[in-house]
Protein backbone atom coordinates (compact mmCIF):
# COMPACT_ATOMS: atom_id res chain seq x y z
CA UNK A 1 0.00 0.00 0.00
CA UNK A 2 1.46 3.10 -0.89
CA UNK A 3 1.45 6.13 0.71
CA UNK A 4 3.06 9.56 1.33
CA UNK A 5 3.83 12.01 4.01
CA UNK A 6 1.54 15.27 2.78
CA UNK A 7 -1.64 17.34 4.77
CA UNK A 8 -4.11 15.23 2.34
CA UNK A 9 -2.69 12.30 4.98
CA UNK A 10 -2.67 14.11 8.16
CA UNK A 11 -6.74 14.76 7.46
CA UNK A 12 -7.21 11.15 5.58
CA UNK A 13 -5.84 10.15 9.38
CA UNK A 14 -8.49 12.56 11.31
CA UNK A 15 -10.83 10.79 9.28
CA UNK A 16 -10.00 6.96 10.24
CA UNK A 17 -9.00 7.62 14.27
CA UNK A 18 -12.33 10.02 14.89
CA UNK A 19 -13.81 8.52 17.18
CA UNK A 20 -11.12 6.20 18.54
CA UNK A 21 -8.76 8.46 20.18
CA UNK A 22 -8.66 11.68 22.64
CA UNK A 23 -9.27 14.46 21.32
CA UNK A 24 -6.21 16.51 22.44
CA UNK A 25 -7.05 19.33 25.33
CA UNK A 26 -4.99 22.68 25.74
CA UNK A 27 -4.71 24.76 28.76
CA UNK A 28 -3.28 27.91 29.55
CA UNK A 29 0.13 27.53 31.35
CA UNK A 30 1.62 31.21 31.32
CA UNK A 31 1.04 34.24 29.36
CA UNK A 32 1.84 33.16 25.90
CA UNK A 33 1.85 29.59 26.70
CA UNK A 34 -0.55 26.67 26.39
CA UNK A 35 0.10 22.91 27.46
CA UNK A 36 -1.44 20.77 24.74
CA UNK A 37 -2.16 17.20 27.28
CA UNK A 38 -1.53 14.68 24.73
CA UNK A 39 -0.12 12.60 27.36
CA UNK A 40 -3.58 12.12 28.93
CA UNK A 41 -4.39 9.90 25.58
CA UNK A 42 -5.03 6.42 25.40
CA UNK A 43 -1.93 4.13 26.09
CA UNK A 44 -0.04 7.46 28.46
CA UNK A 45 1.14 9.32 24.73
CA UNK A 46 0.87 10.43 21.07
CA UNK A 47 1.71 6.69 19.94
CA UNK A 48 -2.00 6.06 19.77
CA UNK A 49 -2.46 8.17 16.90
CA UNK A 50 0.12 6.43 14.17
CA UNK A 51 -0.86 2.89 15.34
CA UNK A 52 -4.87 3.21 15.33
CA UNK A 53 -3.91 5.02 11.68
CA UNK A 54 -2.00 2.46 10.75
CA UNK A 55 -3.85 -0.49 11.34
CA UNK A 56 -7.38 1.14 10.37
CA UNK A 57 -6.07 2.00 6.85
CA UNK A 58 -4.96 -1.24 6.36
CA UNK A 59 -8.09 -2.10 7.47
CA UNK A 60 -9.77 -0.17 4.91
CA UNK A 61 -7.53 -1.48 2.42
CA UNK A 62 -8.33 -5.12 3.11
CA UNK A 63 -4.52 -5.68 3.40
CA UNK A 64 -4.56 -6.01 7.27
CA UNK A 65 -3.91 -10.05 7.45
CA UNK A 66 -5.59 -12.78 10.29
CA UNK A 67 -2.03 -12.51 11.27
CA UNK A 68 -2.88 -9.58 12.78
CA UNK A 69 0.63 -7.08 13.26
CA UNK A 70 3.79 -7.20 14.81
CA UNK A 71 6.25 -4.84 16.04
CA UNK A 72 9.83 -4.95 18.20
CA UNK A 73 9.34 -1.97 21.18
CA UNK A 74 8.60 -2.07 24.79
CA UNK A 75 8.27 1.48 24.82
CA UNK A 76 5.59 3.63 23.78
CA UNK A 77 5.08 2.38 19.92
CA UNK A 78 4.55 -1.14 21.45
CA UNK A 79 2.12 -0.32 23.92
CA UNK A 80 -0.05 1.91 21.56
CA UNK A 81 0.12 -1.16 18.56
CA UNK A 82 -1.22 -3.48 21.25
CA UNK A 83 -3.91 -0.91 22.13
CA UNK A 84 -4.91 -0.41 18.72
CA UNK A 85 -4.77 -4.11 17.44
CA UNK A 86 -7.06 -4.83 20.03
CA UNK A 87 -9.24 -2.27 18.56
CA UNK A 88 -9.50 -3.69 15.42
CA UNK A 89 -9.92 -7.28 16.91
CA UNK A 90 -6.80 -8.84 15.18
CA UNK A 91 -3.32 -10.39 17.54
CA UNK A 92 -0.43 -8.45 17.92
CA UNK A 93 2.70 -10.06 18.83
CA UNK A 94 5.55 -8.08 20.74
CA UNK A 95 8.75 -8.68 20.70
CA UNK A 96 11.25 -7.77 23.27
CA UNK A 97 14.81 -8.66 24.83
CA UNK A 98 14.62 -11.39 27.68
CA UNK A 99 16.04 -8.26 30.38
CA UNK A 100 12.49 -6.04 29.38
CA UNK A 101 10.87 -4.83 32.68
CA UNK A 102 8.12 -6.85 33.76
CA UNK A 103 6.38 -4.27 34.32
CA UNK A 104 6.28 -3.19 30.18
CA UNK A 105 5.70 -7.33 29.82
CA UNK A 106 2.72 -7.12 31.86
CA UNK A 107 1.42 -3.71 30.29
CA UNK A 108 1.32 -5.15 26.88
CA UNK A 109 -0.78 -8.44 28.09
CA UNK A 110 -2.99 -6.57 29.76
CA UNK A 111 -3.67 -5.03 26.40
CA UNK A 112 -4.02 -8.42 24.61
CA UNK A 113 -0.94 -8.93 23.07
CA UNK A 114 1.47 -11.61 22.92
CA UNK A 115 4.83 -11.01 24.36
CA UNK A 116 7.93 -12.98 22.97
CA UNK A 117 11.19 -12.22 24.39
CA UNK A 118 14.15 -12.43 22.58
CA UNK A 119 17.45 -12.00 23.12
CA UNK A 120 19.51 -9.60 25.24
CA UNK A 121 19.16 -6.90 23.06
CA UNK A 122 16.78 -4.83 21.46
CA UNK A 123 18.02 -5.75 17.71
CA UNK A 124 18.09 -9.44 18.57
CA UNK A 125 14.20 -9.21 19.19
CA UNK A 126 14.10 -6.97 16.00
CA UNK A 127 15.81 -9.75 14.08
CA UNK A 128 12.85 -11.85 15.71
CA UNK A 129 10.52 -9.94 15.10
CA UNK A 130 11.23 -9.53 11.12
CA UNK A 131 11.48 -13.10 10.98
CA UNK A 132 7.78 -13.81 12.48
CA UNK A 133 6.91 -11.32 10.13
CA UNK A 134 8.30 -13.12 7.02
CA UNK A 135 6.98 -16.37 8.03
CA UNK A 136 3.49 -15.62 9.90
CA UNK A 137 2.33 -13.17 7.09
CA UNK A 138 2.13 -10.75 10.27
CA UNK A 139 2.19 -6.97 9.36
CA UNK A 140 5.03 -5.27 10.34
CA UNK A 141 4.66 -2.40 12.18
CA UNK A 142 7.33 0.41 12.61
CA UNK A 143 7.58 3.24 16.07
CA UNK A 144 7.67 5.89 14.19
CA UNK A 145 8.96 5.53 10.08
CA UNK A 146 6.35 5.32 8.39
CA UNK A 147 3.97 7.57 6.66
CA UNK A 148 1.30 6.25 7.74
CA UNK A 149 2.42 6.34 11.77
CA UNK A 150 3.40 10.12 11.44
CA UNK A 151 -0.01 11.49 9.54
CA UNK A 152 -1.71 9.97 12.62
CA UNK A 153 0.54 12.02 14.57
CA UNK A 154 0.32 15.08 12.48
CA UNK A 155 -3.51 14.92 13.66
CA UNK A 156 -2.66 16.74 16.62
CA UNK A 157 -1.84 20.33 14.77
CA UNK A 158 -5.43 20.80 13.68
CA UNK A 159 -6.84 19.56 17.27
CA UNK A 160 -4.55 22.45 18.97
CA UNK A 161 -5.38 24.94 16.18
CA UNK A 162 -9.01 23.88 17.05
CA UNK A 163 -8.26 24.55 21.14
CA UNK A 164 -6.15 27.45 20.44
CA UNK A 165 -7.42 30.07 17.88
CA UNK A 166 -4.56 32.08 16.37
CA UNK A 167 -1.59 29.66 17.45
CA UNK A 168 1.62 30.38 15.94
CA UNK A 169 4.07 28.60 17.28
CA UNK A 170 4.35 24.71 18.25
CA UNK A 171 7.08 23.42 20.12
CA UNK A 172 7.03 19.16 19.96
CA UNK A 173 9.72 16.81 21.37
CA UNK A 174 12.06 14.77 18.50
CA UNK A 175 13.20 11.66 19.21
CA UNK A 176 13.29 9.13 15.49
CA UNK A 177 10.76 12.65 14.31
CA UNK A 178 7.50 10.42 13.17
CA UNK A 179 5.58 12.92 15.84
CA UNK A 180 7.56 16.25 14.65
CA UNK A 181 6.87 15.15 10.59
CA UNK A 182 3.40 14.67 11.02
CA UNK A 183 3.54 17.79 12.88
CA UNK A 184 5.90 20.03 10.56
CA UNK A 185 3.46 18.68 7.86
CA UNK A 186 -0.09 19.83 8.91
CA UNK A 187 1.81 23.31 10.86
CA UNK A 188 3.35 24.24 7.43
CA UNK A 189 0.04 23.58 5.61
CA UNK A 190 -1.66 26.47 7.95
CA UNK A 191 1.69 28.97 8.53
CA UNK A 192 2.52 27.74 11.83
CA UNK A 193 6.18 27.65 13.25
CA UNK A 194 7.88 24.42 14.98
CA UNK A 195 10.48 24.60 17.68
CA UNK A 196 12.12 21.34 17.19
CA UNK A 197 13.15 20.01 20.63
CA UNK A 198 16.01 17.48 21.18
CA UNK A 199 18.24 16.68 24.19
CA UNK A 200 21.86 17.80 23.46
CA UNK A 201 23.10 13.60 23.22
CA UNK A 202 19.66 12.56 21.55
CA UNK A 203 20.53 14.48 18.23
CA UNK A 204 19.35 12.67 15.16
CA UNK A 205 17.20 15.38 13.64
CA UNK A 206 20.26 18.31 14.54
CA UNK A 207 22.71 15.96 13.17
CA UNK A 208 20.79 14.96 10.30
CA UNK A 209 20.59 18.92 9.29
CA UNK A 210 24.33 19.51 9.19
CA UNK A 211 24.98 16.76 7.95
CA UNK A 212 21.99 17.33 5.02
CA UNK A 213 21.40 13.45 5.09
CA UNK A 214 20.11 11.11 8.42
CA UNK A 215 23.10 9.66 10.16
CA UNK A 216 23.88 7.75 13.21
CA UNK A 217 24.24 9.38 16.34
CA UNK A 218 25.11 8.25 19.91
CA UNK A 219 22.69 8.44 22.97
CA UNK A 220 22.82 9.07 25.97
CA UNK A 221 19.84 11.10 27.71
CA UNK A 222 17.36 11.27 30.72
CA UNK A 223 15.34 11.17 27.81
CA UNK A 224 16.98 8.64 26.03
CA UNK A 225 14.12 5.74 27.18
CA UNK A 226 11.53 7.83 24.60
CA UNK A 227 13.92 10.36 22.40
CA UNK A 228 16.67 7.49 21.99
CA UNK A 229 16.50 7.00 18.26
CA UNK A 230 19.98 6.29 16.69
CA UNK A 231 19.07 7.88 13.74
CA UNK A 232 15.98 10.74 12.58
CA UNK A 233 13.54 9.14 9.47
CA UNK A 234 13.70 10.89 6.35
CA UNK A 235 10.27 12.51 6.48
CA UNK A 236 11.22 14.27 9.12
CA UNK A 237 14.62 15.54 8.17
CA UNK A 238 12.61 17.15 4.87
CA UNK A 239 10.03 18.24 7.44
CA UNK A 240 12.93 20.00 8.92
CA UNK A 241 14.22 21.46 6.06
CA UNK A 242 11.58 23.68 5.93
CA UNK A 243 12.34 27.63 7.04
CA UNK A 244 9.47 27.43 9.62
CA UNK A 245 11.39 25.12 11.59
CA UNK A 246 14.01 25.42 14.63
CA UNK A 247 16.08 22.78 15.78
CA UNK A 248 16.79 23.80 20.01
CA UNK A 249 19.16 20.78 21.57
CA UNK A 250 18.60 21.08 25.52
CA UNK A 251 20.80 20.24 28.36
CA UNK A 252 19.51 16.82 30.48
CA UNK A 253 19.43 19.45 33.33
CA UNK A 254 16.82 21.66 32.16
CA UNK A 255 14.93 18.42 30.95
CA UNK A 256 14.56 17.55 34.13
CA UNK A 257 14.02 20.85 35.81
CA UNK A 258 11.31 21.39 33.10
CA UNK A 259 9.77 18.20 34.51
CA UNK A 260 9.97 18.89 38.07
CA UNK A 261 8.01 21.83 36.97
CA UNK A 262 5.42 20.69 35.71
CA UNK A 263 4.94 18.81 38.42
CA UNK A 264 5.13 21.19 41.17
CA UNK A 265 3.39 24.05 39.27
CA UNK A 266 0.29 22.00 37.68
CA UNK A 267 0.77 18.76 39.13
CA UNK A 268 1.18 17.55 36.09
CA UNK A 269 3.27 13.92 35.48
CA UNK A 270 5.05 13.46 32.24
CA UNK A 271 8.53 11.56 30.72
CA UNK A 272 11.44 13.21 30.24
CA UNK A 273 10.68 12.84 26.59
CA UNK A 274 7.47 14.89 26.93
CA UNK A 275 9.74 17.73 29.16
CA UNK A 276 12.01 18.04 26.55
CA UNK A 277 9.80 20.49 24.56
CA UNK A 278 8.87 22.27 27.96
CA UNK A 279 12.58 22.57 28.43
CA UNK A 280 13.02 24.37 25.11
CA UNK A 281 10.21 26.66 25.35
CA UNK A 282 11.81 27.79 29.04
CA UNK A 283 15.14 28.12 27.57
CA UNK A 284 14.64 30.38 25.06
CA UNK A 285 15.49 34.02 25.62
CA UNK A 286 12.81 35.45 23.91
CA UNK A 287 9.27 34.44 23.61
CA UNK A 288 8.77 31.90 21.17
CA UNK A 289 5.65 33.34 19.55
CA UNK A 290 2.67 35.22 20.77
CA UNK A 291 0.25 31.91 20.97
CA UNK A 292 2.64 28.71 21.71
CA UNK A 293 1.67 25.45 22.48
CA UNK A 294 4.38 23.41 24.49
CA UNK A 295 3.48 19.55 23.39
CA UNK A 296 3.31 17.39 25.77
CA UNK A 297 3.33 13.96 24.41
CA UNK A 298 3.81 11.24 26.76
CA UNK A 299 3.41 10.44 30.66
CA UNK A 300 4.68 6.52 30.51
CA UNK A 301 6.97 7.50 33.44
CA UNK A 302 8.08 6.49 37.16
CA UNK A 303 6.57 9.50 38.66
CA UNK A 304 8.42 8.05 42.40
CA UNK A 305 11.26 10.81 42.19
CA UNK A 306 8.73 13.97 41.60
CA UNK A 307 7.30 13.52 45.21
CA UNK A 308 10.82 13.41 46.79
Amino acid sequence: MEQQLDYAAVRAAADRIAGSVRPVAVAPASDGVWYALEHLQHTGSFKARGARNFLAAHHRAGTLPSAGVTIASGGNAGLACAWAARGQDVPATVFLPVNAPRVKVERLRGYGAEVRLVGDRYAEALAACQEFAAVSGALSSHAYDHPLIAAGAGTLLDEIRAGLPGLDTVVVAVGGGGLFAGIATAAREHGVRVVAAEPENCRALNAALAAGRPVDVAVDSVAADSLGATRVSADALAAAQDGSVTSVLVPDTAITDARRALWEEHRIVVEAGAATALAAQRAAREPLGERVAVLLCGANTDPGDLAR
